[in-house]
């Protein structure tokens, strides 16, 4: 999950070097934290949030065909 979302994210932004994720595991569900440099917060969000939901969109999808809930936050 966590090279999947690195995969995607550095593709979007103009700064991929600055991509950090880090996966914090419970029981039956994940949040996947998303820190990138401050130039592509906004590249990352898109227009009304529609970047970010599609994101959360695809990553709930993945999570679900593994039996886990995931949930995806941009962090500064």
């Amino acid at each position: 999950m966590k090279e999947f979302v690195a995969y995607v994210i550095q593709n979007l932004v103009d700064t991929p070097e600055d991509v950090k994720i880090e996966i914090f595991d419970g029981s039956k569900s994940s949040v996947v934290e998303i820190r990138v440099h401050n130039d592509d917060v906004a590249r990352l969000v898109g227009r009304q949030g529609k970047t970010i939901k599609a994101l959360r969109q695809i990553a709930m999808t993945v999570a679900a065909r593994l039996g886990r809930k995931v949930r995806l936050e941009i962090v500064q």
